[in-house]
Formats: structure tokens, C-alpha cells, sequence
């Protein structure tokens, strides 16, 4: 038998190509300004693992996640069970010439703008990771792509929605206060296994104005949740998910140094449910001034965000905690021509209807061809007037730090 194991190994081996890749981080965090009760810092070791087996038309491919948080093994009441490891993406592909399918777990990519992308609605986001990071959870899907002259059609089937876990308090981004607990069984108005479809279009266009588009169409389970207690039960809150006929699309233009953004959607929400019908549209521009003798570049970019909901009987942009409801984002971005690939972004979002305010600046560069290192500021001037997410956390000040190893 092990020689029969070793056989078929060795056969698979055969023309055939293995790829291993992969980061280790340190990341640390240290909030300046925080809602009282909750940690003043975090330390939280990442590890990330690829793996991909190539053969002829033939993919497979792996990625794994683990983290361990610090206070995880301090005293129980400092733990904020931020330690975990994950499958995130676990897949089978197939791609030929007019073609390919691709079944198992899996993370996909949707949108074009610089500050959020409010089409990128495929995979949930990790609760236990901090607000600002985009921590995608893989999700059991199949798809089948077929290429034509200008484009690829798609079509997409998600077969479960899953039980989503949060960090506990006192982590500071725990949004509910201490004496609020959330259950991870998500409620769904049908059964967690019922598939969700999409059908997408996505193309480009080879003339002087080169436009990126794509199209989507879902009819599934909404990446929007609402959250609701327990009955009977007030501290003890559950994430809720509803159908949707979604429409959504992103799209590019260049024109000279000026990149133009769009992205939009508009749900079509079932009836009996606490949401109502929404829109959610997002414009932006980004200008790119060049330093043709260093190669360095400088990039303004502009971003406004409005969210609208149709029924005044059903949950508002307050309720479910929309934090780009009527928002404009300024920010400016520097590339320096160096082997490092270092870049500076930074800018301001103001709510145009709370009167908010977030700040954000980014650091991130490369030391040789394994070190990169990553360092933000962030800063929020809740609402004074309303109860926004934001406000829920409070006046936030912090500095993070990242170092990763990648081989």
C-alpha cells in the first residue's frame, strides 16, 4: 500500500509544478484616545501559508491563516479570544482556452474605489480583526467563467452562509458595551444552506479612453446584516440575514492622468424583513502628477459615498450602522520611484450629514525582497449629534505598526 501511495505521488509530481509562499507578521497596535474599560494595545502574531499544486490545465490551491493575540493569554478578563486559525480559501480549478470552473472555498475581489468599496460583497469580514483592515472570510462556491472577445461571463453559486465570530471585550473594536453579549449563530429568513446566485459581465474597452466595467447580478443572501436581541433576551445580540434581488456594478475610465471610479448597487430586499429596499452609490476621481526626472508620483484623490434607504417604516443608515452614508473622502497618495516601493496615503472622510470626521495616513515600504513594514494613524471625531457606529466607539486615536516576513 505505501508503495502504491508513494507511486501515484510521484506520478502526480510529474510534469507538474509546486509553489509555496507566505508571510509572518508582528502587529501592534497602540490607541491613544479609547472608549474607557478596553485595552490600550494589542499585539497580535499573523501567519499566512500558500500553497498551489500546477499541472497542465489543472489548479489546486490552499491558503491558511492563523493569529495569536497577546492578551489571549493574560488573566480570563483581559482575553479577547482573537486566537484562532482558519482555512480561508481551499479550491479546485480548471481553465482552458474559452473557459474554466473552479469549485470549492474561495475568496473573490470586487470594486475599483480607493477608501471602500461598497460592491465588494462576496465574502464576510472578519469580526475579530480590527475596523480598518480588510479581512476577508473565504466561502463554498462554484463557478463557471467562459471568455468571449471583450469580456468573461460568469456565473457564481454560494452554497452556505456561515456563523460569523467576534472578538469579546475589552478589545477595543467590540462594538456593543461589556454587559452585551453576541451570539455567532447567524439568523438567516431561510435555511443557512439555501444557494445564492450570481450572474456577472465584466469587460474592457481598447480605445483612446480606456474603460474597465462589470455588471453583477445576485439573488441570495445580502452581505448587508442588521443586528437584533435575543427574544426575551436584551444583553444577548445576533447578526441577522435577509434575501435580496441585488444589482451592482464597477467601472474605470482613464482619461489622460485622471482615473474616473464608479460603483453602485441597489437591493431589492424581500418583503416581511426589517431592511427595506437601498441604494448605495459611490463616485471618485483620482489625478496623478508625475516627477518625470525621479519618478516619483503624486495622486489626489476624491470620493463621495451616499447611501439611501426607501422605507421610512424599516431600519435606517443609523440602525445598521452605515458609516458611508452622505461621506467625502479627500486623500492624497505619494510613490517614490525607489527599489523599495515605498508610498504615503493618507486623507480625511467627512460626514456631510453627522458631522464626523476620520483621519487615516499609511506608511508602507519594503526592506531587500522579504521585509515590508507597514505603519497608520487613524483618528475619529465622532457625531455629537446622533448615535453613529462611530460613536459607539467613541473619540479613537491609534497607531499601528506591522513587520512581515514574506518567503
Amino acid at each position: 500500500m505505501k508503495k502504491l501511495f508513494l507511486l501515484i505521488l510521484s506520478s502526480l509530481s510529474l510534469f507538474a509544478e509546486f509553489e509555496v509562499s507566505g508571510h509572518v507578521d508582528l502587529d501592534s497596535e497602540f490607541y491613544l484616545s479609547k472608549a474607557s474599560s478596553r485595552e490600550s494595545s494589542s499585539f497580535t502574531a499573523k501567519q499566512t501559508l500558500e500553497l498551489k499544486y500546477l499541472k497542465d490545465d489543472f489548479t489546486i490551491y490552499t491558503k491558511l491563516y492563523a493569529q495569536e493575540a497577546f492578551n489571549d493569554f493574560l488573566e480570563q478578563n483581559s482575553q479577547t479570544h482573537r486566537t484562532f486559525a482558519r482555512v480561508d480559501e481551499f479550491y479546485l480549478k480548471f481553465d482552458r482556452e474559452d473557459d474554466a470552473f473552479q469549485i470549492g472555498k474561495s475568496i473573490k475581489f470586487w470594486g475599483s474605489l480607493e477608501f471602500r468599496n461598497i460592491v465588494d460583497a462576496f465574502n464576510p469580514n472578519e469580526f475579530r480583526d480590527d475596523m480598518f483592515s480588510v479581512n476577508k472570510l473565504g466561502v463554498y462556491n462554484a463557478s463557471y467563467s467562459y471568455f468571449t472577445d471583450s469580456g468573461v461571463v460568469s456565473l457564481i453559486v454560494k452554497f452556505h452562509e456561515q456563523d460569523l465570530k467576534m472578538a469579546q471585550f475589552p478589545y477595543v473594536y467590540y462594538p456593543f458595551p461589556e454587559f452585551v453579549s453576541y451570539e455567532k449563530n447567524l439568523q438567516t429568513s431561510k435555511s443557512q444552506n439555501r444557494p445564492s446566485v450570481y450572474l456577472s459581465y465584466s469587460g474592457s474597452t481598447d480605445t483612446e479612453y480606456a474603460l474597465d466595467y462589470a455588471f453583477i447580478y445576485e439573488n441570495g443572501y445580502d452581505s448587508q446584516r442588521y443586528f437584533s436581541s435575543v427574544v426575551n433576551q436584551p444583553t444577548r445580540y445576533v447578526q441577522n440575514a435577509y434575501l435580496v434581488d441585488k444589482f451592482m456594478t464597477y467601472n474605470t475610465l482613464v482619461v489622460g492622468a485622471t482615473l474616473l471610479k464608479l460603483e453602485a448597487l441597489y437591493g431589492d430586499v424581500e418583503s416581511g424583513v426589517a431592511v427595506g429596499d437601498y441604494s448605495h452609490i459611490a463616485f471618485g476621481i483620482e489625478h496623478t502628477f508625475e516627477d518625470f526626472e525621479s519618478g516619483s508620483a503624486l495622486g489626489f484623490i476624491g470620493e463621495y459615498y451616499k447611501y439611501t434607504t426607501y422605507e421610512s417604516s424599516k431600519l435606517s443608515d443609523l440602525q445598521l450602522y452605515e458609516t458611508m452614508q452622505d461621506d467625502l473622502f479627500i486623500g492624497l497618495r505619494y510613490t517614490l520611484n525607489d527599489e523599495d516601493d515605498t508610498s504615503i496615503v493618507g486623507g480625511v472622510v467627512a460626514d456631510m450629514e453627522y458631522s464626523e470626521q476620520s483621519y487615516y495616513a499609511k506608511y508602507e515600504s519594503r526592506f531587500g525582497n522579504s521585509i515590508k513594514v507597514e505603519c497608520d494613524y487613524y483618528y475619529i471625531e465622532p457625531s455629537k449629534k446622533v448615535q453613529t457606529a462611530y460613536s459607539l466607539l467613541g473619540r479613537h486615536q491609534r497607531v499601528g505598526v506591522n513587520i512581515a516576513y514574506y518567503f
